[in-house]
């Protein structure tokens, strides 16, 4: 799944408006399968609400796009860090924390 950020923000949601801010470019990636087929529309959705991505001002004072709170898996192999596969309870918990948020 590619997240294209190009239209992310507009001028009137920016959190300091007049600013420049960094953008990111990423690709997520889920389990071609059944459940993470339904896992890809879900983030779709959140995507469209602007769910998976903020800007932080960094400790140098730049404006920067980065991650929100819901996890993404930005490796499709590597081992056992938070960004990569394989990880078994992923799709159960990216589902849950997207549903405490409204995205069912």
């Amino acid at each position: 799944m590619a997240l294209d950020l190009q239209h992310w923000l507009t001028k009137e949601e920016h959190p300091n408006p007049g600013q420049k801010y960094y953008g990111l470019k990423t690709v997520a990636f889920v389990p071609y399968n059944h459940e993470g087929i339904k896992v890809y529309r879900l983030l779709e959705e959140a995507f469209q609400y602007k769910l998976l991505f903020t800007v932080v001002t960094t400790s140098t004072g730049e404006e920067r796009v980065t991650f929100s709170d819901i996890p993404l898996k930005t490796k499709e192999s590597g081992g056992h860090d938070s960004f990569s596969y394989p990880d078994p309870k992923y799709l159960k918990t990216v589902t849950k924390i997207l549903n405490l948020k409204g995205i069912k």
